[in-house]
């Protein structure tokens, strides 16, 4: 796959069929637009394009507050990338483009940058100034310029529409089991491996530690059953969200102690899957009364890794 981070990049490349839409979930709503993508161009022997922006278009708005990121961005690269996709539009969200009228916009970025010949975008998608572009701007001028327009009905699940808002409720709520079906994977945190402050060492259940990332969505505080990967390799895990009440005052971070474990892997990268939320963060009467709990929850999560086959 072919990644343009600018406008400028874009020059005489092949006819293209592009998926219009941020992305910022690539949900299971927005999969069944971009597989359709891929399968028209495929079909009619044109090159599939993403259009999507680097930064969310909350982040340029003012007296808005900045909508936080379901996916890392190279999340959204390896999954774009997974799906058959051959050119990516990554381009940042400008003022400039802001306040594009919705002509200008198809002329200047869908005409002129992206050779398109058909274009995919869901029911609610936006673009131009003042959000003024919709479908129908579209269609009507699709027809003039030669380039045809599908649109995306919503896609329901349980008579639930498919949105990236949606999935940050379910998220925020720690409803992980719901945001996988809803996502179509699992949500996933990832980071690098620091040093904490080795108790979890101490008490006999090491963890590996990383810190939260402001930008990111991140599940309410408490203990999930986990499977994380670290140098490729999966690993049935259980992971704690928080701030470590019971022994002192901490940031947020993300402990997971791994099953069957016990390698130095400080400064490595690691990504956390999240499966289920078991219980939330709780402050206990002292240390051992923090490990029983702790052994506790490890037992929940080795028997529910157990009965998939993953311990």
């Amino acid at each position: 796959m072919k990644i343009f981070n600018s406008l400028e990049e874009i020059k005489n490349i092949e006819p293209t069929v592009v998926a219009l839409g941020n992305f910022d979930g690539v949900h299971r709503g927005h999969q069944e637009i971009i597989n359709r993508t891929v399968k028209e161009a495929d079909a009619a022997g044109l090159k599939s394009g993403v259009f999507t922006f680097s930064n969310h278009t909350s982040s340029i708005l003012e007296n808005v507050s900045p909508v936080k990121n379901i996916l890392y961005p190279d999340q959204k690269i390896s999954i774009l990338e997974n799906m058959g996709v051959d050119y990516m539009f990554n381009i940042p969200f400008t003022k400039e483009i802001l306040s594009m009228e919705p002509v200008q916009f198809i002329d200047e970025i869908l005409v002129k940058k992206f050779n398109i010949r058909e274009a995919y975008c869901g029911f609610n998608y936006s673009f131009g100034y003042k959000a003024s572009g919709t479908p129908e701007v579209l269609m009507r001028e699709g027809l003039k310029r030669g380039f045809g327009i599908h649109v995306q009905e919503p896609f329901e699940i349980d008579g639930i529409v498919v949105s990236s808002t949606y999935i940050r409720k379910l998220i925020e709520e720690g409803r992980m089991e719901e945001c996988t079906r809803f996502m179509g994977r699992m949500y996933a945190i990832d980071g690098e491996i620091v040093v904490g402050n080795k108790l979890g060492r101490t008490i006999g259940f090491p963890t590996c530690n990383t810190v939260v990332d402001d930008t990111m969505i991140t599940p309410p505080n408490g203990v999930y059953i986990t499977m994380c990967t670290i140098d490729g390799v999966r690993r049935p895990s259980v992971t704690n969200v928080g701030v470590k009440p019971t022994i002192g005052k901490y940031e947020k971070n993300i402990e997971t102690h791994i099953f069957n474990f016990n390698e130095d892997v400080y400064g490595k990268h690691i990504r956390v899957d999240f499966i289920k939320h078991t219980r939330p963060e709780m402050k206990f009467n002292g240390l051992d009364e923090l490990k029983n709990q702790i052994e506790n929850d490890c037992i929940q999560a080795r028997v529910y890794h157990r009965d998939r086959g993953m311990l």
